[in-house]
């Protein structure tokens, strides 16, 4: 029997003649097959979508937001001191006492306290929300004996808003479960500050709203200040950068940069990946609260798929959606004894190369595609600044990055591919919601001081001008 180089005979090393309907898997499987010209094509179509994101005018009707975080630098060094850190994202929040090390070049989380949002908050007012947090955070304070000082804050607040300073961020609607009432269309900032100036036994200094991809990015840049990039692989996906201020439209002043915040998890959104599409992918999108962003569910509907194709019944259908298939630890073929086990299979050794074959090809796409998307934001930066080659830093975090076996390495060698051009080094961020946020503070607070000694100097040079002229004219 004649049999063809395929995925099918190198992932399961038999001849395809012994399984026939395995020729059926490949088939299903190829359409996740996504060659480097094909990722060459995805790369110039999100290209596309940065600059309509970018756009004053074709921003409201770009899939890719391109969102201005007001963050106008990364780390450089020389911040220090003590900052407050609030992560609010879910059912609980976490504050945190930062402080920035200068001579170690460390960011240490000197402690940090979890509290919990009770369901009658989160469906409750905004003034009760933002007092139960208030009153979270002098609780804090007193346990680390920090009262009497008036600490600047960085505020992680993961929900959607538009952002129109670095201070002030407006609440475009609750996510998650939240529902409080009084809130949507105002700037949560504003919120925060008079819930504190309500209790009267504490104030805060001042305050920077941070997204968590923003944070991550930051978080690395104190410890690699090359780091220009930000970037979550987890649930969803998201990426930062710096942009030049001259292409940002929507924001005034051309001189510098900003970090954007691309939310890059909506490209696509459009249509325009509709040719890479699969059939898999539509059923998800269809019957998902959040198309476009689980793996995991497309694994499930594949097996559901090749159950009848070549599987064993499965006593226990239901764990398909719960079974994690691409974080467990151990080897490919351990996993795939452990999800069938759960799923009730008594399998044989062919079911569990199934498993593991449907899951190294889905994240592999998943992997080319974030590559794709990286590749994007790396040849952009380096064409906006005219260099032939671009070193640059990207900081990473989100659970598919960190725990998956394969994904972190074939990402790094697909964007290794795509743009020879950029040597990119890859740094995990330590909490970027967290720590991130304080650096994001830290960094606002050195440029206001040196924008505030830079207009001392500048009135200073002006009155010896004057006297200097006073002294030429006696």
């Amino acid at each position: 029997c004649e049999c063809r180089d395929s995925l099918i005979i190198t992932a399961f090393k038999n001849p395809c003649c012994v399984f026939p309907a395995l020729k059926e898997v490949e088939k299903y499987l190829e359409l996740f097959h996504l060659p480097q010209e094909k990722l060459k094509e995805v790369s110039a179509r999100l290209k596309r979508d940065l600059i309509r994101g970018l756009g004053k005018h074709s921003h409201h009707r770009a899939a890719v937001k391109m969102l201005p975080t007001f963050v106008r630098a990364t780390p450089d060094g020389t911040e220090k001191g003590d900052y407050l850190a609030l992560d609010l994202g879910g059912t609980n929040f976490r504050v945190l006492h930062v402080r920035v090390v200068e001579e170690q070049q460390r960011v240490l989380k000197m402690d940090s306290k979890i509290c919990a949002i009770p369901q009658e908050i989160m469906l409750g007012t905004g003034e009760q929300l933002f007092d139960h947090i208030a009153a979270c955070l002098s609780e804090f304070l007193d346990s680390q004996d920090l009262k009497g000082q008036t600490l600047p804050l960085g505020f992680t607040f993961s929900f959607p808003c538009e952002q129109k300073e670095i201070d002030k961020s407006i609440l475009i609607r609750w996510t998650k479960g939240f529902n409080c009432s009084g809130v949507e269309g105002r700037d949560v900032v504003q919120l925060l500050k008079e819930a504190i100036r309500r209790r009267g036994d504490y104030d805060i200094g001042s305050v920077a709203m941070v997204n968590d991809t923003v944070g991550t990015m930051m978080s690395c840049g104190y410890r690699d200040q090359s780091c220009e990039i930000g970037m979550i692989i987890g649930t969803g996906t998201n990426a930062c950068y710096m942009e030049e201020m001259k292409n940002v439209k929507r924001v005034e002043g051309e001189a510098g940069r900003m970090c954007i915040n691309t939310e890059w998890g909506g490209f696509g959104d459009d249509g325009s990946l509709r040719d890479i599409q699969t059939e898999f992918d539509v059923v998800v999108d269809q019957t998902s609260i959040n198309p476009v962003q689980s793996n995991n569910s497309i694994i499930w509907f594949q097996l559901l798929k090749y159950k009848d194709l070549l599987l064993p019944p499965f006593s226990n259908e239901a764990a398909l959606n719960n079974t994690r298939f691409l974080l467990q630890e151990g080897t490919g073929l351990e996993n795939g004894q452990n999800i069938l086990t759960e799923l009730g299979v008594k399998w044989d050794p062919v079911d569990v190369r199934v498993v593991r074959l449907v899951c190294d090809t889905i994240s592999s796409r998943s992997a080319r595609l974030c590559a794709a998307a990286l590749a994007t934001i790396a040849n952009r930066i380096r064409v906006n600044r005219g260099l032939d080659h671009l070193k640059t830093t990207v900081g990473v975090d989100g659970t598919v990055y960190r725990k998956h076996p394969n994904f972190s390495e074939e990402l790094q060698d697909t964007v290794r591919l795509l743009v020879p051009k950029c040597s990119i080094s890859f740094l995990v961020s330590e909490d970027g919601s967290g720590k991130g946020a304080a650096m994001v503070t830290a960094v606002a607070q050195r440029l206001a001081l040196q924008s505030r000694l830079l207009e001392d100097s500048d009135g200073e040079d002006e009155e010896v001008e004057e006297d200097e002229e006073e002294e030429e004219d006696k």
